[in-house]
């Protein structure tokens, strides 16, 4: 009997040790799975083109600056007194939304076509112009307007 205690603890050592141990994804490589609130896109494993806003401790993530603009409006929020930022194309970080220089004619994944660089670039727009050209439908996603920026 003492035996068979003993084979039935070790049988339940050894699964409890091989099922906890056993992961396809290590911890090092484990991600936190982000959804756009806006669209309900999984947000791109490089963050280019993501953005957040934090209000109040919440933190909301965005596949693209235009889906975050959306979803302020749809939510009432007001930029002045939310901290936004963008994830930049040339240094690869986060940084203030109102801080980045915006280029109007870039792929990105909702095809708003804003893209943020933390160094000025020639012909960038700031951030109130980009909120403002999103709440005009003035973007890439928008046939007459990609028509005119890319000059068809």
């Amino acid at each position: 009997m003492i035996k068979f205690k003993f084979l039935l603890l070790t049988f339940s050592i050894s699964l409890l040790v091989i099922f906890t141990s056993c992961s396809s994804v290590s911890k090092n490589e484990k991600q936190e799975l982000h959804i756009c609130p806006q669209c309900n896109m999984e947000l791109p494993k490089s963050n280019i083109h993501t953005s957040t806003i934090n209000d109040n401790g919440t933190i909301q993530y965005f596949d693209d600056v235009g889906c975050m603009i959306l979803w302020a409006k749809d939510n009432d929020f007001d930029f002045a007194n939310m901290k936004t930022k963008i994830f930049t194309n040339d240094t690869k970080k986060y940084i203030n939304s109102f801080d980045a220089f915006y280029t109007i004619n870039e792929k990105t994944p909702m095809s708003y076509g804003f893209s943020a660089y933390e160094i000025k670039k020639e012909d960038t727009i700031s951030f109130d112009e980009v909120i403002m050209r999103m709440l005009r439908g003035e973007h890439m996603a928008n046939p007459k307007i990609r028509k005119q920026i890319l000059g068809y």
